[in-house]
Formats: structure tokens, sequence, C-alpha cells
């Protein structure tokens, strides 16, 4: 489990083809203080396992169908990511409760900046809509974020200093691909009501 406070921005040093899978390795700091081989460390909201050490760098394997439903699809050496260890029983909860498991992936459709933030409206898929109220929380690129405006098939974010800084959702430009994960209590409360045959 994660809570959606990115940690540091790691940079993503090789990705070796495999096929129907890729081996990822990325250079980071601070995740790697205390991690150890099969610890989960988030990486753009994807919940990944550290597979190998080397350094500065570790290695995780992601599969296809990480690469099918996540914007990990495509990512290349130099790329900027996201990162957050697991979180632990003794930590403070700062964002909301985040799984690492991918719901869609959005697309960023613009920023209008403002002298101290930015607002900017990211377009997703229509089944996640349902999830998202205002002032609800969303996950984006491993980032969380309270929506500003939930709509149809799209929703708003305003973007603090910090925010801007520490995460990739700094640079995030429109066309660009995003990760998104709705708030897993939302999802239960949805399955409870079906199986009572409230909705």
């Amino acid at each position: 489990m994660f809570t959606g406070i990115v940690e540091e921005l790691g940079t993503v040093a090789a990705v070796e083809d495999q096929g129907d899978a890729i081996r990822l390795t990325i250079r980071a700091s601070t995740v790697l203080e205390d991690a150890g081989l099969g610890d989960s460390i988030a990486v753009n909201g994807c919940c990944l396992t550290v597979a190998a050490r080397d350094g500065d760098t570790w290695t995780a394997d992601v599969m296809q169908e990480t690469l099918d439903k996540t914007s990990l699809y495509g990512v290349r050496p130099g790329d900027r990511v996201n990162l957050e260890r697991a979180v632990t029983a003794d930590k403070r909860l700062g964002g909301h409760i985040v799984q690492g498991h991918v719901d869609g992936v959005g697309t960023v459709l613009s920023r209008t900046p403002s002298e101290h933030w930015d607002v900017v409206e990211i377009q997703m898929p229509p089944e996640l809509g349902r999830y998202l109220v205002d002032k609800g929380s969303i996950t984006v690129d491993g980032v969380s974020l309270t929506v500003v405006e939930a709509r149809d098939d799209s929703f708003t974010v305003s973007l603090i200093p910090e925010t801007l800084t520490r995460t990739t959702l700094g640079t995030r430009q429109p066309g660009e691909r995003v990760n998104l994960e709705a708030d897993v209590i939302a999802k239960h409360v949805e399955r409870l009501l079906a199986y009572r045959g409230e909705i």
C-alpha cells in the first residue's frame, strides 16, 4: 500500500525488451535507502517489485499486462518517474489509500498556470467517472490529488508548487498520458451495494 506522496523523482536508466515484458532499471537514492529484494516501489503509480539492486539503481520486471494497462508502455532511458516506497505502519497517511493498481490511463487535456499553482484538466476513461466526486481523491501518476471538478469523462486538479517541483506533473503537457487510480473505498462501496442489489 502507498499514500500517493512521492518521495523522489527517479530516472529511467535502462529498458530491456523481453518480448512480452521489459526489465526496467531506475536510478534513485531515497527509495533505495532501505529497499531489499522483493520490496514494493510505486513507479508513476504502478506497484513494482525490486528484482535486483546495483549501487544507485534497481530493476523490476514489468509484465505485458502492466504495459497494456499503464503509461509505462513506451518509457525510455532518461525519462523521469515518480517513486514512492510502500508505506509502513508507523508512518503518517499523508495522502490517501493508494494500492498501486492502475485503473486506467488518462490524457492531459490542458494546463492553466496561475501565479502560485497550475490547474490541470485530465481526460479519463468514462468508466472511471462514477468514482470521482468534487473534493474527492484521485491518484495521477502516483500522486495523491484532490479533485477540483469531476466531469463525465474528465476532471481538474490544482497543483501546488510542491507538486509542480517534486513530481513529473510539473512538466506533463497536453497530450501526454498519465496513470490513474480511483479511490479504492469508492470501488468497495460500489461492489457492496451491487451485492445488496441497490445499484
